[in-house]
């Protein structure tokens, strides 16, 4: 326990990036795998449901720390964080000798034989067996453990920087450590290390594979009279407006993922009823879609099957959904990654459209009416990509794609394969990072906010924006706010780096009144990206790219 608080805290005290590389190294490579298994879990943001009332807590530091009630309050509103309010409050530990000592545990050993154990107690006999780990840790060690027990635990560490690392502890491409780590990853010294197995290809029968993203075109000029763009290497799609997931056929069963690692397959009953149709071993990537009457709905539709545990009849009636594929990553249970994308496009279009590649029109059939393949627009000629571009809206896309034919499936965000060119208005991918209550009817909501996006390995704001969600979206951050909130300044509070909006802005300047150095010009929120990832929101860098265009 103590040991991993201390990995916490130099974690915490650097931006280098290499710097946090050579921490986890030196950490996993002196740990045993059960050890690391639930150090990885919880660097990843794995959480356990919370063990103890926050009420037990405060009582029990407000004896200790032998203040009244009002100035814990008083103390909590300053600090904004319990756990770090009772961390700061609680005096020195003891050094009695007969104490019992329980700091030197493992990680795992405190997981097993006490966090797993606190939830199912009496609640006088929790509070005596948290007392006693206060008296034995000191305060940044209390801050972790009772982020933990809380479970709240969050450390700045990106998972590609732990993907990373676990990849030069095991000499391993990184991209098979991500790979490895989708989907429900459990943690257990067993698949700890078949994580870092170097001839472990068993795949587990629901992971899918790491999301491949395209990259903005921020300079379009720039980028297409660039003496390396040559139009006919690329394929051209329809960027869809919808929720870019993986449909995995294995074993017979049917598992469907969003970009956000999460399993939708219950909200999409109608996607997986014609996946079932695949043959085994099969996996495509694509965008879910509201679709009636052969038009794509807008994206506020689908927002209402999102989050639901079932759908009744009249959501499933009111908004029909399709999958629109754009990929295929494994078929007969083959990795076609490695593949260049015109392959890739050709045994796609023979799996969903059977005779699709023949000459006569005739032969062609449709796999499904749910599954469908996303259209190629074949040009080389970019007056009319132009054009095409411009109908985006008429046709209710945001763009389009320009995928290298010659292009492998990678991991994450690589620059130079994908792009994608998008219609005005500008958007950026923003995380919520400040919040204030709003005016009139709104007065008890929070519904000001401000967003960040990254520079490096921290956020800067860009941007305040209080129009474009609905009033239950409103009401949703309101509650996400108030449980998260990490610091407060008069009536401003500090909310937990998690939630991500798509922003949508009519211009960008220059600004030395802004942090960030610029400015957007009418900014709203286009919609709650609740398909993202703090670390996948978009970078300064991205942002200075468009004000230089």
């Amino acid at each position: 326990m103590k040991q991993f608080a201390a990995l916490f805290a130099r974690l915490d005290s650097t931006n280098s990036t290499q710097a946090k590389i050579d921490i986890l190294i030196e950490h996993f490579k002196a740990k045993d795998a059960l050890d690391n298994a639930w150090t990885l879990f919880f660097l990843r943001g794995g959480k356990i449901k919370r063990l103890i009332s926050s009420t037990i807590l405060k009582e029990a530091a407000m004896e200790i720390a032998g203040i009244k009630p009002w100035l814990f309050q008083e103390c909590y509103e300053a600090v904004g964080d319990l756990a770090e309010t009772i961390a700061l409050l609680l005096p020195p530990a003891s050094s009695a000798k007969d104490k019992q000592d329980f700091s030197d545990l493992s990680l795992a050993d405190f997981v097993q034989d006490h966090l797993m154990t606190l939830g199912g107690l009496d609640p006088l006999v929790q509070r005596a067996r948290v007392i006693e780990w206060w008296d034995c840790l000191d305060t940044n060690e209390r801050f972790v453990y009772n982020k933990l027990i809380t479970g709240g635990f969050r450390v700045g560490v990106s998972n590609n920087l732990i993907t990373r690392s676990l990849a030069q502890v095991a000499d391993l491409s990184p991209n098979l450590i991500a790979h490895r780590l989708m989907g429900d990853w459990r943690p257990s010294a067993e698949n700890y290390k078949q994580l870092l197995l170097a001839d472990d290809d068993r795949v587990q029968q629901s992971r899918p594979y790491p999301f491949f993203l395209a990259s903005p075109i921020a300079d379009e000029e720039a980028f297409f009279e660039s003496s390396d763009f040559d139009p006919a290497s690329y394929l051209f799609e329809w960027k869809w407006d919808g929720i870019r997931a993986q449909i995995i056929k294995r074993g017979g069963e049917i598992f469907i993922f969003s970009r956000g690692e999460e399993l939708v397959t219950d909200q999409f009953p109608e996607v997986a009823r014609e996946a079932a149709r695949l043959p085994g071993g099969t996996v495509l990537d694509g965008e879910i879609l509201a679709f009636r009457d052969n038009d794509v709905m807008p994206f506020s539709a689908l927002q209402k099957r999102i989050g639901r545990k079932a759908v009744g009849k009249k959501l499933l009636e009111d908004v029909p959904v399709i999958f629109m594929a754009f990929d295929l990553l494994e078929q007969d249970g083959e990795d076609l990654r490695s593949l260049p994308l015109s392959q890739r496009r050709y045994r796609l279009l023979s799996l969903l459209t059977p005779g699709a590649l023949d000459e006569a029109p005739s032969c062609r059939m449709a796999f499904s009416s749910t599954l469908r393949v996303s259209s190629a627009i074949e040009s080389s000629d970019m007056q009319q990509l132009r054009a095409m571009r411009q109908m985006s809206r008429d046709i209710k896309v945001e763009g389009l794609m320009l995928k290298k034919l010659d292009s492998i499936y990678g991991v994450g965000r690589k620059r130079g394969d994908w792009w994608k060119w998008k219609i005005d208005p500008f958007t950026c991918d923003a995380v919520l990072m400040y919040a204030q209550a709003g005016h009139g009817r709104r007065a008890n909501l929070y519904t000001d906010y401000t967003f960040g996006v990254w520079q490096g390995d921290r956020l800067v704001p860009i941007a305040k924006a209080y129009s474009g969600l609905t009033d239950q979206e409103i009401r949703n951050v309101d509650a996400f706010i108030r449980a998260n909130t990490l610091e407060k300044f008069g009536p401003v509070r500090t909310v937990r780096p998690q939630l991500v909006f798509e922003l949508a802005f009519e211009g960008i300047q220059a600004s030395k009144r802004h942090k960030a150095g610029l400015a957007l010009r009418f900014p709203r929120m286009a919609r709650w990206r609740t398909d993202k990832k703090a670390e996948e929101a978009d970078t300064l860098a991205n942002l200075e790219a468009l004000l230089a265009q």
